[in-house]
């Protein structure tokens, strides 16, 4: 038996107390009882490991289960490389975009709870979104701009059919002088609701229903949340979904007594890692000169902001365990240690492919083939087309900080991979895929 596989073997029974004393319910158990094998898991050790010593990335943390059991959990490289801090498995993150699945889960909450309908228009609680307008391409090669050609609805707004997105579309000119460009929000001393009213006022990219378009729409469906709850978005996810499952070191600000526990975000360029400056917004377009600043990336103001917008888009951070939690509460049809916070039927739904269909015709999912999206989640249709390993009906997503996540209920599989790095280019999501398929033996 080899060194490096005895060394997982003891990590992996050590943090035994640790998770029992952060009261996760999520049990660690051995690859082996679980249908998979340690040695293989091993595998990505190594892997992810050359990617540190060869500077394509600070460090990561990996998180896989299987049948409800942990059976890898793995710090890899630097949380901080210029300290010379190891990566911890309890290291908070950034996890942008996959703030929207949970925000997802808050709107169906209030569905089952009859105090909204997925099929409702928006301006039943934000009247400003009453009569939208689309910039459309004209033929001189400007655009004009048009009236919308119907209202948007909750379910468009779920499955990024809105046609909204994140300011840069022919009209991007009217949307940087509104200040409204790209998913960070956390420096803006303005609530969520009040920029979400002036965003109404702008033209969209796309018809309601008509294209997939990625851009603000979990963000809206935040500020519909505050509208219907009556609480800000953080108090209402937190008393509706965090708290109850938890998912205690899950927040869109970080308490100072975890600020050591952040991990630092890193640009790359020509193969090498800049630390991302320290203060200011992020920016979301730059040539490659402005990219090999490092001042492209920020850390963020989740330390030192004004703690006012909570961007139900792209705002929370959070703990591999945390959000592992998260996605086995979605495994097991929306009940996690004895907590339901969703029934069975609206996780069949959130999970079922929506797009292309009689509703959504002929709108199709822009970047890969054989998948689909459902509410909040990008779901896999075709397994063949799709050309990877992995099952059909397997969701997931992932962050601007080059995080990701899957949830493959056929395996029973649940995996995190957390790292800090924007933008990025490296094939580790592909390889961390194939690591933990190969390792499944049953």
């Amino acid at each position: 038996m080899s060194y490096g596989f005895m060394r997982f073997i003891v990590v992996l029974l050590g943090t035994l107390s640790s998770v029992t004393v952060f009261g996760q319910q999520l049990s660690l158990d051995l690859p082996e009882n679980n249908g998979m094998s340690s040695e293989r898991l091993s595998n990505i050790n190594t892997v992810f490991s050359d990617y540190v010593t060869e500077g394509k990335l600070p460090g990561a943390v990996v998180l896989a289960a299987r049948n409800g059991k942990i059976v890898y959990h793995q710090a890899i490289g630097m949380s901080d490389m210029e300290q010379k801090t190891s990566m911890q498995t309890d290291n908070i993150f950034r996890i942008a975009s996959q703030t929207k699945a949970i925000v997802s889960v808050g709107i169906m909450i209030l569905q089952e709870e009859g105090k909204l309908l997925i099929s409702d228009p928006l301006s039943n609680y934000i009247p400003e979104f009453k009569e939208t307008t689309v910039a459309v391409k004209s033929t001189e090669g400007d655009y004009i701009v048009e009236k919308a050609k119907r209202e948007i609805k909750l379910r468009d707004l779920l499955t990024h059919t809105a046609g909204i997105d994140y300011g840069y579309g022919l009209a991007s000119e009217e949307w940087k002088k509104a200040e409204m460009q790209g998913w960070y929000f956390a420096h803006r001393n303005e609530p969520i609701l009040e920029t979400i009213k002036r965003m109404a006022k702008l033209p969209m990219a796309a018809h309601p229903g008509e294209r997939y378009v990625y851009g603000y729409s979990t963000d809206i469906l935040g500020a519909v949340i505050e509208v219907v709850s009556g609480q800000p978005l953080d108090v209402f996810l937190k008393e509706r979904i965090l708290d109850p499952l938890g998912m205690l070191d899950t927040h869109f600000y970080l308490p100072e007594s975890k600020a050591s526990r952040l991990s630092v975000v890193y640009s790359q360029c020509d193969n090498k890692l800049l630390r991302a400056a320290e203060d200011g917004a992020p920016q979301f377009k730059w040539d490659d000169k402005e990219k090999c600043t490092g001042n492209n990336q920020t850390q963020g103001h989740y330390l030192n902001g004004p703690r006012v917008s909570f961007s139900g888009g792209a705002g929370l951070l959070s703990t591999s365990t945390d959000y592992a939690i998260f996605l086995q509460m979605m495994l097991n049809n929306g009940v996690y240690d004895g907590t339901r916070i969703l029934s069975r039927k609206s996780v069949e739904l959130m999970t079922a492919n929506h797009l292309d269909g009689d509703h959504y015709k002929d709108v199709k999912f822009p970047w890969d083939w054989g998948v689909g999206f459902g509410l909040g989640f990008s779901v896999t249709t075709d397994a063949g087309d799709r050309g990877v390993l992995g099952s059909e009906g397997e969701y997931g997503w992932g962050g601007a900080y080059h995080s990701s996540y899957w949830v493959d209920p056929n395996e029973n599989l649940v995996v995190v991979y957390f790292t800090q790095v924007a933008p990025i280019n490296l094939d580790d999501h592909q390889k961390l895929r194939n690591l933990i398929y190969q390792a499944i033996v049953d």
